[in-house]
C-alpha cells in the first residue's frame, strides 16, 4: 500500500491574493460611469457658479432688500424678489396639494390592486405624462381647465372664503352676477396645470417603493386575518414612508422651477399675497422667461441673481428627498 508524503510543516500556504482591480471591459464600465457621475456634478456646480458669479452685482447694490422688496420696477431703480418668491411656493404648494393624493393613490392601485394583464400599460400611461411638453400642459389648463376652475374657485370662496387663503379680495361670490374674471389666471389654475406635470415623477417614486415591500410581511398580515386595505395600512404604507416623503419632496423641486405652464396661464402681478384663488400673482421661473428677452445689463443681473436663489432652493429640496429616500427601509429584507 502506498503512502503519501506528508507535507513539509516548513511550506508556505499563504492564501492566494486575489485582486479586486476591474481589467478589460469592466475597466472602460467602471472609468466611464466616474467620468459621467463627475461631469454631472461639474456641470451642476457650473451652472451654480455662473449663476452666483452673475448675481454678485445686484447683490451688492441691493443688498438684503433684494430678498424683501415686492415690486419689480427697474426703470425706478427698485427690484426686488419677495412677490415672486412667495407665488412661486403657493403655485409649488397648490401643485402639490392636487399631485400628492393623485401619485399616491394611483400607486398603490399599480402595485397591489391593478390586474397583472393592465399593470404595465397603467405604468407606461403615466410614465409618458412626463414626456408631454410644458407648453401643452399650459394650453391644457389655458383653455380646458381655467373656465372650470374658475367656477370651483367661486365655490370655494362662497363656501370657505373665512380661510384666508381661499378669500379673493374685493370680489363678492354671493353676488347674482358674480365677476369669473377676478377667479381667472390664478395661481390656483396655474397650480392646477403643473401638479399633472409632476404627478408621473412622484407616482413613480411610491410605486418603485411599494413594490419592493417584503412579501413575507404583506402575507403575514393576510394570514393574520388582514383585509387587504389592513395590510397597505399597515405594512405597505409605513414601509414606503421614505418613498412618499421622498417622491412628494421630488414633485416639490419640479413644481418649483416650472416655467411655460406657469407663463402661459397666471397674470404677472408683484404683490405678497397669499390668496391663490384670485386673480395675478408670479413666479420666479415665469419672471425670467417673461422679462429675460428685454433685459438691461442691470436688469439681466438681477434676473440672474433671482435664478440662483431658486436654484438654491430647488437644490436644496431635491437633496433632501434624495437623503429621505436612501435613509428609508426600502428595500430592506426583500424576499428574493
Amino acid at each position: 500500500m502506498t503512502t503519501l508524503p506528508l507535507q513539509d510543516a516548513s511550506t508556505d500556504v499563504s492564501p492566494r491574493k486575489i485582486s479586486r482591480k476591474a481589467t478589460g471591459a469592466d475597466a472602460v464600465f467602471v472609468h466611464s460611469i466616474r467620468v459621467v457621475g463627475a461631469t454631472v456634478l461639474v456641470i451642476t456646480g457650473g451652472v451654480g457658479v455662473f449663476l452666483g458669479w452673475q448675481a454678485l452685482p445686484t447683490l451688492r447694490h441691493y443688498g438684503f432688500g433684494f430678498f424683501t422688496e415686492s415690486a419689480w420696477q427697474p426703470e425706478a431703480d427698485v427690484i426686488g424678489i419677495a412677490a415672486v418668491l412667495t407665488g412661486t411656493v403657493c403655485v409649488a404648494l397648490v401643485a402639490m396639494s392636487i399631485a400628492f393624493p393623485l401619485a399616491l393613490l394611483t400607486a398603490l392601485y399599480i402595485s397591489e390592486y391593478a390586474p397583472a394583464r393592465i399593470k404595465s400599460l397603467l405604468v407606461s400611461m403615466v410614465d409618458l405624462m412626463a414626456a408631454v411638453p410644458s407648453i401643452i400642459w399650459g394650453l391644457w389648463g389655458y383653455f380646458l381647465v381655467m373656465p372650470h376652475a374658475a367656477e370651483l374657485s367661486v365655490w370655494l370662496d362662497r363656501n370657505l372664503g373665512w380661510i384666508p387663503v381661499f378669500d379673493v379680495h374685493g370680489a363678492d361670490p354671493n353676488a347674482p352676477s358674480v365677476d369669473i374674471s377676478r377667479y381667472s389666471f390664478s395661481m390656483f389654475c396655474a397650480g392646477i396645470a403643473v401638479a399633472m406635470m409632476v404627478l408621473p415623477m412622484s407616482c413613480a417614486v411610491m410605486r418603485q417603493v411599494f413594490s419592493q415591500t417584503p412579501p413575507g410581511e404583506k402575507e403575514a398580515a393576510l394570514a393574520l386575518g388582514a383585509t387587504k386595505w389592513g395590510m397597505i395600512r399597515s405594512v405597505v404604507l409605513p414601509f414606503g414612508r421614505g418613498g412618499i416623503i421622498g417622491g412628494t419632496m421630488l414633485g416639490m423641486g419640479r413644481a418649483l422651477g416650472e416655467t411655460i405652464a406657469v407663463l402661459l396661464i397666471i397674470s404677472p402681478s408683484f404683490e405678497v399675497k397669499g390668496r391663490v384663488l384670485e386673480i395675478g400673482g408670479n413666479t420666479v421661473s415665469s419672471l425670467i422667461a417673461g422679462r429675460f428677452g428685454d433685459a438691461s445689463k442691470s436688469q439681466l443681473s438681477a434676473l440672474l441673481a433671482a435664478g440662483f436663489v431658486l436654484f438654491l432652493i430647488t437644490l436644496l429640496v431635491n437633496t433632501l428627498a434624495a437623503v429621505i429616500v436612501n435613509r428609508s427601509r426600502s428595500g430592506a429584507g426583500t424576499d428574493a
